[in-house]
């Protein structure tokens, strides 16, 4: 028959192994909930950076295609009121003179026409504005101008070279 100590000894072991197994289970399990917490850390990370890139991202609700009078297509125009930008891409070779302007107008239904800005040398260039500029207006032009345009209360008094019909994209 085994002695007491030798039952002491055999309770201690099993005492020292219990504990052991306790601890490298309470390890893993920080271990996993260490893995878990930096996982959903890059998620919470991952989704704030596509949150950001859809905010950022254009939400273009007006187009228009401003033409010459041959109907050659000069100047697209696109319009994002979450940035609140009209943006203007050249489309055809026009340069206006080094003491000109390409000044962009909205032709309202009833009333003069409004600038909505001057345009620079650049092919694509972006001019800020309100959805209330060009909500309600059914058309753009643009006239050629002294270098720097010319105040909205007088209207365009160069020549209108680029017309369109603004349209609202209902996509």
């Amino acid at each position: 028959m085994p002695s007491l100590a030798w039952w002491r000894g055999l309770a201690l072991a099993g005492g020292l192994a219990t504990v052991a197994a306790v601890s490298v289970e309470l390890w893993f399990q920080r271990g996993l909930e260490d893995a878990s917490r930096q996982q959903l850390s890059a998620l919470q990370a991952q989704l704030q950076m596509a949150q950001a890139a859809l905010q950022a991202a254009p939400q273009i609700q007006y187009v228009a295609v401003l033409a010459d009078g041959k109907a050659d297509a000069s100047m697209l125009v696109t319009f994002d009121p979450r940035h609140k930008q009209l943006v203007l891409q050249r489309v055809s070779g026009f340069k206006e003179a080094d003491n000109q302007s390409l000044q962009l107008w909205a032709l309202p239904q009833q009333g003069a026409p409004r600038s909505l800005g001057v345009m620079g040398d650049g092919k694509l260039e972006q001019l800020t504005a309100q959805e209330s500029d060009v909500n309600a207006i059914p058309a753009l032009a643009i006239s050629l101008e002294p270098k720097g345009g010319v105040p909205s209360s007088t209207g365009p008094t160069g020549p209108v070279l680029f017309k369109g019909s603004l349209i609202r994209r209902d996509l």
